[in-house]
């Protein structure tokens, strides 16, 4: 895929009908939901949001159902989002501690946070071919950040996407495996692994708020 501005990269992405399995998911997920039915929920898939100018990508799984899906902006409105974005700030890469809704004033400082698959997906499983479809979406992200110098991938997922990334654009990524903490690198950027912010993860003490917060002030440290 070819680099695009990335206005016309977003329009391409949100565009996207390419998987019919996730087309016909993320149009009809919760939609007799009655906790959120005076909302009219987004449907699409998601680009990026933050700072295409920035250090630091943190590249999420997917949307959430009740999160990217209903929102319209990748971690926002959903359990993950809230553990997320409220460790980003103590870090300093956000400028508030929440993420609600697209029009909250929610900021990334010198950083841009994606999504590996777009569209959300079935008990939060995307198949093995609809992340290569995606793929090329994050390629393009990772080429207009003419600054980037650390990738967060969140989970293995992420990673994974990321790993497949940089491999078709040519580098060696043989032995790669993802490990919390672990941190690798391809010419000036490096790859640091994290758990991905999922109730789950939290709630079985899987990742603790202060190790999740170091973990990102480490990114900040390796951006620099």
């Amino acid at each position: 895929m070819d680099e695009y501005p990335l206005p016309a990269l977003n329009t391409e992405i949100t565009e996207c009908r390419k998987c019919p399995r996730l087309v016909e998911f993320r149009e009809h997920v919760l939609e007799n939901s009655k906790k959120y039915e005076s909302e009219t929920f987004w449907r699409k898939p998601l680009t990026g949001y933050g700072d295409i100018n920035g250090k630091i990508m943190i590249v999420g799984l997917a949307p959430a159902a009740s999160g990217g899906n209903r929102t319209g902006r990748v971690f926002t409105g959903d359990k993950s989002s809230e553990f997320l974005i409220s460790c980003l700030c103590e870090a300093g890469i956000t400028n508030q501690e929440t993420s609600l809704s697209k029009d909250d004033g929610l900021r990334y400082i010198d950083s841009y946070i994606t999504l590996a698959v777009r569209c959300v997906p079935p008990e939060n499983k995307p198949e093995r071919m609809e992340i290569a479809t995606c793929n090329g979406y994050i390629q393009n992200e990772m080429r207009l950040m003419k600054n980037l110098r650390v990738i967060v991938a969140l989970g293995k997922i992420a990673f994974d996407s990321v790993v497949l990334s940089l491999k078709e654009m040519g580098n060696d990524v043989r032995g790669w495996k993802f490990e919390n903490g672990k941190a690798y690198q391809y010419g000036n950027v490096k790859i640091l692994c994290i758990f991905h912010p999922s109730p789950r993860n939290v709630n079985t003490g899987r990742i603790s708020k202060i190790e999740f917060i170091d973990l990102f002030r480490k990114a900040k440290e390796m951006a620099e």
